[in-house]
């Protein structure tokens, strides 16, 4: 295996990634991270210069390029060594960046089946360049398959009660209801034209926001023809573990769904239903083994590997 850094223009920004070069590969994959501050390897660039180390993007990428696999991965627009800025960018100009990473690859990788794997957020990209047969094959990891208003409402459901004890003092102090403070919040975005508000101190990127309100993938899912792999954790606290059988009923070409065992949003075990309180923690681990064989196997049935010519059946020299 050989990997590099490499760069490549989306919309007249640089953009910067690894490709990793598998030995005598079957495919490529563009792999497409998830939402937040997130860089090649899915490692989250949070306030006061602190870092969530997911790696789920490289661990991923290590898995494919062990089983013949080329990948590349990229940082987002104003995250890593990626140009632009992060706030201002919203989700279409984050599919954009995913088309032109694609096209590198698909230079970079001529003759190749090319896959696109989504962690996240980049389910929704992955999804649209296999509904538009850029793609030969998808893989969708922790997505969805309901609107981005749906999403929202379902994860402030399953995580008012997993704030740490000291934020739900504070609330309670405050008077204020998780739920209701969402919604307002909101109702301000969705209000605004601006690429950026501020909410209790915090500029958020309201485009990407409201584009994520109105994101609805299934008219994208329904469209899909090529093989797709949809793996979500059963404990996930962010998307719904009951949309791996909605991506089977919309997706109408050859279908894998698999909900895995009590695996986090983060793809590694929680037990205890922490949600984001324990992605700390979690992170110490590495990426759950049976969702990168799950991927693995799921690309070798699809793309078997043809022997050498100088090979048999077996492996061994004729």
């Amino acid at each position: 295996m050989s990997s590099h850094d490499v760069t490549f223009d989306s919309g007249g920004y640089t953009l910067a990634g690894t490709y990793a070069e598998a030995a005598r590969p079957v495919a490529a994959a563009l792999l497409i991270t998830g939402s937040g501050k997130t860089d090649r390897n899915s490692d989250v660039h949070l306030p006061l210069h602190q870092m969530l180390r997911a790696g789920i993007t490289r661990q991923i990428s290590d898995a494919l390029v062990a089983a013949r696999v080329s990948t590349l991965r990229y940082d987002k627009r104003g995250i890593g060594a990626s140009g632009g800025n992060y706030l201002t960018t919203g989700m279409e100009q984050r599919f954009a960046d995913a088309q032109a990473a694609l096209a590198w690859l698909a230079a970079r990788a001529a003759g190749l089946p090319l896959l696109a794997v989504g962690h996240s957020e980049g389910t929704y990209y992955a999804e649209r360049l296999a509904a538009d047969g850029q793609v030969a094959g998808a893989v969708l990891l922790s997505g969805s398959a309901r609107a981005g208003d749906e999403v929202l409402a379902w994860q402030t459901e399953q995580l008012a009660d997993k704030m740490p004890g000291p934020g739900r003092v504070v609330l309670r102090l405050m008077r204020t209801d998780v739920v209701r403070l969402q919604r307002k919040n909101l109702d301000r975005i969705l209000a605004s034209t601006d690429d950026v508000v501020r909410l209790q101190g915090t500029r958020v990127g309201a485009r990407w926001v409201r584009d994520f309100v109105a994101w609805d993938p299934r008219p994208a899912l329904s469209r899909i023809t090529v093989p797709v792999l949809a793996i979500t954790g059963g404990a996930d606290l962010q998307v719904p573990p009951a949309d791996i059988e909605t991506f089977g009923q919309l997706v109408r070409g050859p279908f894998e769904g698999h909900v895995a065992g009590d695996l986090s949003h983060m793809l590694r075990p929680d037990p205890d239903a922490l949600g984001p309180r324990g992605y700390r923690r979690a992170a110490r681990q590495p990426v759950s083994a049976e969702v990168l064989e799950l991927i693995t196997a799921w690309v070798g049935r699809q793309w078997p590997a043809v022997p050498s010519p100088a090979h048999n059946q077996t492996g061994s020299p004729e």
